[in-house]
């Protein structure tokens, strides 16, 4: 069996081994589609939180069905994909349903081994019936739920003006959400390749390039001096979060979706005179992945559009350093494993 493992920032190697065997309450999904994430992009360059190395990254996944322990309704064949968001099922936050942040969870691809790989073991909880989705949509539905989460948390009203920070594919993931929750949207980027993805892929009401004229003159333009009541950062940059708070309403709610390696700050008194809500949204549930996959197969979204890059298993390695150009507009590269 081969894998691809990221031994240090900025080097993969290709490493053969042992297909898993079965273990108790697990299964073993033979991977066929792996998305490339924001995550793996950071562990490569070596700037991800709670990581070490050597990590086989992945969790953007859909494969087939290959075994499977216990009295489940899943068959062997069938295509799925995995909420990869390991959890232990005891802790505060797992007996409320908050299992996507539990107190000792573990990430396939970031705290332990993901799915660059032939043949993957996963906990039989975490399978999800594709439902009638292709491999490339599978793969897609993990960060889409991401966003469908920030969006579930700011708990976004139909008519809201909610400003989205990031058009990478996590933010427009939360852009889908946000529109169809209602809202109107402001798309905030660097990139105009992105910020015209946002307009022309998925109908972004208003889009905001921060290089071009300062972002504060143009939100309180678009949004006629009310400024957004809801904010979502998907750029986890230090800076572009500390910023954020000063486009925020009175009232508002501000999530940060993207993770920040260090400390942020911001005036407690500007804070306060709004009466504002702070709050983080981590990884995804099962309802969130509920959601993306009847949004999927009502086609509300086409994630498929996403897809800018594609790449054999075997020629990541020498691809994956140049995702990291802003020049070739990755939005989402798939690797497919033969």
């Amino acid at each position: 069996m081969k894998s691809l493992v990221c031994t240090t920032p900025g080097q993969f190697d290709y490493q053969t081994g042992e297909q898993p065997t079965l273990q108790p309450g697990h299964a073993i999904i033979r991977i066929r589609r792996v998305g490339i994430c924001g995550t793996d992009l950071h562990a490569f360059e070596g700037t991800q939180p709670y990581f070490n190395y050597p990590r086989i990254l992945g969790h953007e996944l859909a494969g087939e069905l290959v075994a499977i322990d216990g009295d489940t309704d899943f068959e062997v064949g069938e295509t799925v994909t995995i909420i990869p968001y390991f959890h232990c099922g005891h802790c505060i936050a797992c007996r409320s349903g908050k299992t996507n942040c539990c107190e000792r969870l573990q990430v396939g691809g970031v705290h332990i081994d993901g799915g660059m790989t032939e043949f993957l073991s996963v906990p039989a909880y975490s399978l999800v019936h594709s439902n009638g989705l292709g491999f490339d949509e599978l793969a897609l539905v993990e960060p889409l739920a991401i966003g469908a989460h920030g969006v579930r948390r700011a708990a976004v009203q139909a008519g809201e003006h909610v400003l989205v920070m990031g058009a990478g594919p996590i933010g427009l993931g939360v852009m889908a959400f946000a529109k169809l929750a209602g809202a109107t949207v402001t798309a905030l980027d660097l990139n105009d390749n992105r910020l015209q993805f946002c307009r022309e892929q998925l109908g972004i009401d208003h889009t905001v390039n921060a290089r071009q004229e300062d972002a504060l003159v143009q939100i309180r333009r678009i949004t006629k001096g009310d400024m957004p009541t809801v904010i979502i950062d998907a750029t986890g940059s230090l800076k572009a979060i500390e910023q954020g708070f000063s486009y925020l309403a009175h009232g508002g709610r501000y999530v940060l979706v993207g993770l920040q390696k260090g400390n942020i700050s911001f005036s407690h008194p500007e804070f306060h005179k709004r009466e504002a809500t702070l709050m983080s949204s981590r990884n995804a549930t099962r309802a969130d992945f509920d959601q993306v996959m009847n949004a999927l197969k009502n086609k509300d979204i086409d994630p498929t559009t996403y897809i800018t890059h594609r790449v054999a298993f075997d020629q990541v390695a020498t691809e994956f350093a140049s995702w990291l150009n802003p020049e070739l507009s990755v939005i989402k590269a798939m690797v497919s494993i033969p």
